[in-house]
């Protein structure tokens, strides 16, 4: 991690229709860093995401990603720069789409829809199925696998792009115990071994990546706080956070939240 500023977000102030997503929300991310960011449904995290992948629209304020204002000339730029990857969605089975083909589609924003692949492009997505380990399912229809497969997947055609921020959104929700802690630690690792700026957004406070850097609380379009993961994942903050008394235990090491 260095102190180069790879996103800059001064008083943002985005809305939907009658609903105020950001109230004039400031943020900034060094390169390398691994950001948290908790808070309730509801509270601005997805959209707070939106606006770094270049696709929110400010009624007030000024964004920055990777040195360039969030406008209409360089979002496209921007998106082929940052890595999404959203919540497991249910996907038709009959879908007649591979693991390989999927993957691919991460490469599309670099080559434009209308040129064909290379072979440096199959060999980019070859990578990073192997990485998320999936080769051996590279040729099964994406419908046909699990929740945890999925999304293993949906990481590797992030990473196809060769981003330099990785965005996650819930990637752990809808999953099983273990498969949350697999995709905890492909993220971990993939952070580390590819020196990426991750923002790993979640409202399961036992989902939080330990790797985290910095945790941003949310709450109402508002960030409400934030500091080291041992300085505001404490009781009284998190139980104010999400108007729910919370406990913290040691469980095997690991803190683990009750609420």
């Amino acid at each position: 991690m260095n102190d180069e500023v790879v996103v800059e977000i001064e008083d943002a102030v985005v809305s939907y229709r009658e609903d105020v997503a950001l109230r004039g929300v400031s943020l900034r991310v060094r390169r390398g860093e691994f950001v948290g960011i908790i808070g309730p449904n509801g509270a601005g995290k997805t959209t707070l995401l939106t606006l770094i992948n270049g696709l929110g629209k400010l009624l007030q304020g000024r964004v920055r990603v990777l040195g360039y204002p969030l406008s209409r000339d360089n979002a496209r730029w921007i998106r082929t720069r940052v890595g999404y990857v959203a919540q497991v969605q249910n996907i038709d089975p009959r879908m007649p789409i591979n693991v390989r083909e999927v993957v691919m589609i991460g490469r599309y924003g670099r080559l434009g829809l209308l040129r064909r692949p290379s072979k440096a492009d199959w060999a980019i997505v070859e990578r990073m199925i192997e990485l998320v380990g999936m080769s051996h399912l590279a040729d099964r229809p994406i419908g046909h696998l699990s929740g945890g497969e999925q999304q293993r997947v949906a990481i590797a055609r992030a990473l196809a792009q060769e981003p330099d921020i990785f965005l996650l959104d819930e990637p752990t929700a809808n999953l099983d115990w273990r498969a949350q802690r697999e995709i905890l630690e492909l993220v971990k690792r993939i952070h580390t071994t590819r020196e990426l700026t991750t923002l790993f957004v979640t409202h399961d406070l036992n989902t939080l990546p330990r790797a985290c850097d910095r945790v941003v609380l949310m709450k109402d379009g508002l960030i409400r706080g934030e500091g080291r993961p041992e300085e505001v994942l404490r009781e009284d903050v998190l139980s104010e956070l999400y108007d729910t008394p919370i406990r913290i235990i040691e469980h095997d090491g690991r803190r683990v939240v009750l609420s």
